[in-house]
């Protein structure tokens, strides 16, 4: 593939995965900002109420080459964030935005790192994860990295002030979604009927034993439910010959 092909390629991939992304309740894109689809501007709402972030805003940018997917993003917060993970600078140290392969030196497996069957979506809620279950072993911030080990009343503290912080950059009459959850469906009242079923609805087409001989005894009948019978009071085809049961002619 050539590299006009691999460009309108990633360009044309983020232009649709930005779209199903603008129907995403956690991720506010403010249309008042001019569109760069090699470079979002973005914010990740945090709606969980188990999160010590829950309700904030966080404003973050992605950055993107010309060779995506098979190449990773780049993402930094634009919000201060106290947080193992996070630089000083805003930026992100997660295995997912590590360059595809293995890395024998940070220990990562391959399966853990970029790979072009990721997309946006995954690496953001991988980021949303990753602010509650920090990876301290090996900290891009070593002081929040300790905070949070040692000192988690402290830790807990900043986060909350990073949420207050974050709620001044939301955007006028723009509303913070309070759950990921819409309306429930509408209650479905019991049938009664469902339940009084006759022993016919569950007849899948096997044959008890007396079956056939109710129905040859069926067809014999007229619409009065009587037997229909010759001039001579005989069946209509003469034959006066027993009839047998479906066991029975399986029998013989």
């Amino acid at each position: 593939m050539s590299k006009a092909s691999k460009a309108t390629a990633a360009r044309t991939r983020l232009m649709g995965e930005m779209k199903a992304l603008r129907q995403e309740k956690w991720i506010h894109f403010d249309d008042n900002e001019d569109i760069n689809i090699l470079k979002w501007k973005f914010a990740l709402m945090v709606i969980n109420s188990d999160s010590v972030f829950n309700g904030a805003y966080l404003q973050a940018e992605m950055a993107f080459t010309e060779e995506y997917p098979y190449q990773p993003p780049k993402f930094r917060f634009l919000n201060p964030i106290t947080h193992p993970n996070v630089y000083p600078d805003g930026q992100l140290c997660i295995s997912i935005l590590h360059t595809p392969g293995e890395d024998v030196m940070s220990g990562e497996d391959a399966s853990e790192r970029w790979s072009p069957l990721q997309c946006v979506e995954s690496v953001l809620r991988s980021v949303l994860l990753l602010l509650d279950d920090p990876e301290i072993s090996s900290p891009a911030n070593v002081d929040a990295g300790v905070m949070y080990r040692d000192r988690r009343e402290e830790y807990n503290k900043k986060a909350r002030e990073t949420v207050e912080q974050s709620k001044k950059k939301i955007p006028e009459g723009f509303e913070m979604p309070r759950s990921f959850e819409t309306a429930p469906p509408p209650k479905v009242e019991n049938d009664d009927d469902f339940w009084q079923e006759s022993d016919d609805d569950f007849d899948f087409g096997g044959s008890d034993t007396g079956e056939d001989e109710d129905m040859e005894d069926y067809e014999g009948e007229d619409d009065d439910g009587e037997e229909d019978e010759g001039e001579d009071g005989s069946d209509d085809d003469g034959s006066d010959e027993e009839v047998v049961s479906g066991s029975e002619a399986k029998k013989r």
